[in-house]
Parts: structure tokens; sequence; C-alpha cells
């Protein structure tokens, strides 16, 4: 989703960042002149009506798809209730549009059971067949199992 654009105006990178609860009008993008190659290429900062603050930064990023370049990194502020992910895209000289997507959320043990392509859940529910009995004994060869084995 499109939530704002940064154009070139008088030589710097000016523009507005905008949804339903924030309300960006003037943002500034300014360089960083660093020699560290994990340094941000930009800072992106806000005009309070008083000065310049900062609120984030920016990285360089190609995609893996396309090979395309563009920016990401974030917003933040104590106001905000989480930061803000943005990927601009576009050039310096032809400015960019400011996107954000809200991040997916990742389940820490993924899905309950993995189903095929038709969507039946694999026969023991994902996890194979069961070892124990309908009294819940261990079924098969007993023998077998080598207690040796530390866990």
């Amino acid at each position: 989703m499109n939530i704002g654009e940064i154009k070139q105006q008088n030589g710097r990178l000016i523009g507005a960042i905008a949804t339903r609860s924030i309300d960006l009008p003037k943002v500034g993008l300014r360089a960083v002149a660093s020699q560290n190659e994990r340094a941000p290429i930009y800072e992106i900062v806000t005009f309070n009506g008083n000065r310049w603050v900062q609120i984030g930064a920016l990285w360089e990023q190609t995609s893996n798809a396309t090979g395309e370049a563009f920016l990401q990194g974030s917003i933040d502020d104590p106001s905000f209730p989480e930061p803000l992910p943005l990927a601009l895209f576009g050039t310096d000289e032809e400015g960019y549009r400011v996107a954000w997507r809200r991040p997916q959320r990742r389940d820490d043990f993924g899905p309950a059971t993995r189903g095929s392509r038709s969507g039946d859940a694999p026969s023991g529910g994902g996890f194979g067949g069961s070892t124990a009995g309908a009294d819940g004994a261990l079924m098969g060869a007993a023998g077998e199992l080598n207690d040796e084995i530390p866990f």
C-alpha cells in the first residue's frame, strides 16, 4: 500500500507520509556519510514545527525476484504503538514511492498439520504412525530399543 512520496525539492529529498493515524506532512531523507558497509543510506527526518528530528533510517536492498534496488527501513516514535516498516521504490532523481506492508506473523511451531495439495491431512496426523497399542503398551519388537543411547 502506498502511503507517501518523496521527491527532489531544491536539492533535497522532501515529501510526506500519511496513514489513517499518522500524518507527517514534511518528511526528508538525509544522506548518511559513513564508511561502514552496514550503515544506513539515509536517515528519515521530519519537521516537528521547530526543527528536523530523526524518526527512522533506510538501507539499500535488492529484490531477489527482479534484481531491482530499493530502500527498506522503518520509522518509529514514542507515540507509535510499534515501528512502521517502509520500502521506498524509485530513484533520487525521479523520486520515491513510499510503500508499507503489514509483516506476516510467524507461528513459532508452524502449521498444526501439513496437508497434501488436495488439502487432506497426511496419515497419522503429520506425526507418522503410532508405536502404541490400544492398551498404551509399545507395539513391535521391544527388544530392538537401545536404552544405552542418552538423550
